[in-house]
């Protein structure tokens, strides 16, 4: 009898071994001015992965206004409450899960972390103007049935400033949408979050700096994740919630893994090696293990034979060496 329990116990711990997690393989599904037709869907697919996220989009026109305008004619189909539906119908009829992930856009690209109001009697407008933006895409999020609900993106001051409004909005959310929530903290953010545990999903936007080289190594990037990455075990233990990396990408450019948020028209170099190597390095560090959900890449265009390829420098893997990467681990975690 002891052998044989010797023996079970051996073999539990080789299938635990090694073992193969199923993750959440996304793309962040770029809002376009038509309607989503099926053959962009199949390019999707044909990646292997199994979710995206669809991004409807409200617009404030000042740091400190408090108004947000949405789901109006001039915005592009796919940034509208019904733009948003037709892609998500599109995509579970794909069997693709969704993420829907209303977002704001300041004029002039103005970062949403620093979005603070100058008085009480703004700060409460914003909350109003808040509650009618995203407690409209919560009920489209119910109607359609989506798989996980953001209820913010990189709104740092926003959350430090009026933790009150955030702790009262996500029941009223739940209220409505009975599917699994999270939020969109920006990198440096994710840290001083005061409500995860209300949530299902720690989401960060997963742009941290990892290293200062021209073309990083897959080495240096590994080690550059190291510091990073205890602390989000150590918070994915503490709330015992998964990390959900809700953006998540690389330019293909000089130096992609210096500074990663940056948007800028850069002139720099396009360079696929360093996008291939950060592409790898991710993968190897997080999608292999438990506490991690998986991660939506940033970004995907409805129209993929023309989007990206090996002269652009900009976030998208599309056309790119990177792709085969993505496509190739994306498989091996969906199984």
């Amino acid at each position: 009898m002891k052998k044989l329990g010797l023996l079970l116990a051996c073999m539990i711990q080789f299938s635990c071994y090694g073992q193969v997690y199923k993750k959440i393989n996304g793309v962040s599904f770029v809002a376009s001015r038509e309607e989503v037709a099926q053959e962009q869907v199949e390019a999707v697919m044909q990646v292997n992965s199994n979710s995206a996220a669809v991004m409807p989009f409200g617009f404030i026109r000042e740091v400190n206004n408090p108004k947000i305008s949405f789901n109006t004619d001039r915005q592009w189909f796919g940034e509208t409450k019904n733009g948003a539906k037709q892609y998500i119908d599109m995509l579970h009829k794909n069997g693709i899960s969704v993420m829907l992930k209303p977002q704001i856009w300041i004029s002039k690209g103005v970062f949403t972390g620093v979005l603070k109001m100058d008085s009480e009697a703004h700060w409460k407008q914003l909350e109003e103007s808040y509650s009618d933006f995203i407690m409209t895409f919560a009920q489209l999020a119910k109607e359609s049935k989506v798989d996980v609900l953001c209820i913010g993106t990189e709104l740092e001051q926003f959350v430090k400033n009026r933790p009150a409004y955030w702790n009262t909005l996500i029941p009223k959310i739940r209220q409505v949408y009975k599917g699994k929530l999270t939020y969109t903290a920006n990198w440096d953010e994710f840290d001083r979050v005061p409500f995860w545990k209300q949530l299902d999903y720690i989401g960060i936007d997963a742009y941290f700096p990892l290293s200062e080289s021209k073309t990083p190594t897959v080495e240096e990037l590994v080690s550059g994740w190291q510091p990073w990455k205890t602390k989000m075990l150590d918070l994915s233990t503490e709330t015992q919630k998964q990390i959900l990396f809700t953006e998540y990408g690389y330019r293909s450019m000089d130096y992609s893994a210096k500074k990663p948020w940056l948007v800028d028209r850069t002139e720099e170099k396009p360079n696929m090696v360093s996008q291939m190597n950060c592409k790898k390095a991710i993968f190897a560090e997080f999608w292999g293990e438990k506490w991690f959900a998986g991660g939506y890449v940033w970004k995907w265009f409805a129209n993929h034979d023309t989007a990206g390829g090996e002269n652009d420098n900009r976030f998208t893997p599309q056309n790119k060496p990177s792709l085969k990467i993505i496509s190739e681990n994306y498989k091996k975690y969906s199984e």
